[in-house]
């Protein structure tokens, strides 16, 4: 990762909910989420599964995409996820060939 990079993230808690965030170091803000010193809401719902990853070359960016996924509905929140899969999928495969 670099110093520069903005990420917005989702995470599946244990009891199937969701929760996003954003961060300019993943691992680390993982770790907190954790040890229940991340987010409130986190607290007391992991283990976590992170999935949802984008990256951004703005903090601006990054939090505008954040926001925008916050306004979604978990139908909305797991049709991104969806989308995700399927690309980082299909630029696997196509990797292969």
């Amino acid at each position: 990762m670099t110093a520069h990079e903005h990420i917005v993230y989702i995470l599946k808690c244990k009891d199937n909910t969701f929760y996003t965030g954003y961060t300019n170091d993943l691992e680390h803000r993982l770790k907190m989420h954790t040890e229940g010193k991340g987010a409130k809401y986190t607290r007391g719902r992991g283990p976590f599964q992170v999935v949802y990853v984008e990256r951004f070359p703005t903090k601006e960016a990054a939090m505008k995409k954040e926001y925008e996924i916050k306004q979604l509905g978990r139908k909305g929140k797991l049709q991104l996820i969806r989308t995700m899969l399927k690309e980082v999928s299909s630029s696997e495969h196509s990797k292969e060939l």
